[in-house]
């Protein structure tokens, strides 16, 4: 059921931005290469969750993560069993250039209320909430959803942990920016984090941390363990949530707000961001850094933008030149999405994957 691969990866630094970022960008990405000099040889934990007809998306999603990123990476893919093989197959093809695990698990869930768990929105998605149990060796990871692309080195979000204070266990992006086309501060029948809730979709987690912490609740005046608090949360709630484990995360994050650190919202950029307009300001000065399609927009015509992007880098050959053959092409397809509303800002989704090929071959020119 487990499969381990070693393979190399690239051996090479971080180069701090030019002046295109402006100041704060640079005190930002110096305060991350400083986390990546005092921890040189620390591994990345990545993972996550496919089922269904995730396959090509979990793996396009992994083929981002590889192709920028700098210290070597540890994906854990929890996945129905009959697309293991698959998995398993396509992984073995990757010509890596340096060091990359990856482990595959099955899909389980107490088994007392497997079935209830397994049912709670989609398909395997609440296998997320129990990552911190299951992975008991491992002291951090970044969860993300698969419709995730990285347009910049998971390096850089990784180094958030350090950013993290003596409380905080955990780090995810707002649900929304806008509140007046926010769901949860409009629809939500249940407690949530802050104006417009959080999206968990990309998930950072101090994992030791929340394994130790105990949690305030409304259930009772005893806190509670990670393990404990997630069956009575669901028993409470479930008649009242809608979008599942995200919901339940929501609730506890709403009991205990110190325990969260808040990403700003190009790190997990969302149709949301453009549809009805551009909205997350920081995308547009900086560009997006981490692109999720969710709402199935890879896969259909209503949001060609980020369709195009996804199509770029699933279609990208390892070893091809980044510039002709990933970022020129995909510039082409955007430059035909500007009768829609994300089309208009269609630079947003290649001013940092710009930065991060240039910086990649700078990384490669300097050893």
């Amino acid at each position: 059921r487990c499969k381990n691969l070693s393979v190399s990866f690239w051996n090479s630094y971080w180069m701090l931005p030019s002046d295109v970022c402006g100041m704060n960008c640079f005190w930002e990405a110096a305060f991350r290469y400083d986390y990546m000099k005092t921890h040189p040889s620390e591994k990345m934990h990545l993972a996550v969750v496919a089922c269904g007809e995730r396959l090509e998306e979990t793996v396009t999603m992994l083929r981002s993560a590889i192709i920028f990123s700098i210290k070597p990476l540890h994906f854990h893919i929890f996945a129905e069993d009959q697309l293991h093989e698959s998995f398993k197959d396509i992984l073995d093809e990757f010509p890596y250039e340096g060091k990359v695990n990856y482990t595959l698990y099955p899909i389980t869930f107490p088994s007392e209320s497997a079935a209830e768990w397994k049912k709670l929105f989609k398909p395997c998605a609440s296998q997320r909430l129990f990552l911190p149990l299951i992975l008991k060796n491992v002291d951090s990871l970044l969860y993300v959803d698969t419709d995730i692309l990285f347009l910049r080195p998971v390096d850089d979000i990784w180094s958030f942990l350090g950013k993290f204070n003596s409380t905080q266990i955990a780090a995810m992006a707002p649900e929304h920016e806008e509140p007046r086309i926010g769901w949860y501060n409009r629809f939500a029948r249940h407690p949530y984090y802050g104006v417009t809730g959080i999206n968990s979709g990309v998930m950072l987690m101090n994992m030791t941390r929340i394994r130790r912490k105990y949690f305030k609740n409304d259930m009772t005046p005893v806190r509670l363990q990670w393990g404990e608090i997630l069956m009575p949360l669901l028993k409470k709630y479930k008649l009242n949530i809608t979008w599942g484990d995200q919901d339940l995360l929501n609730i506890m994050f709403f009991h205990n707000p110190e325990s969260l650190y808040v990403f700003p919202c190009q790190w997990n950029y969302r149709p949301d961001h453009c549809i009805y307009g551009s909205n997350c300001k920081a995308a547009e000065e900086e560009g997006i850094f981490i692109l999720h399609g969710n709402r199935g927009v890879y896969h259909d015509d209503k949001q060609p933008t980020f369709r195009a992007v996804y199509e770029a880098i699933k279609n990208y050959s390892f070893g091809d030149d980044l510039a002709h053959s990933l970022l020129q092409p995909l510039e082409r397809e955007l430059q035909k999405t500007t009768h829609t509303y994300c089309g208009r800002v269609y630079k947003v989704f290649t001013k940092q994957l710009t930065k991060s090929i240039r910086d990649l071959y700078a990384r490669r020119s300097k050893g």
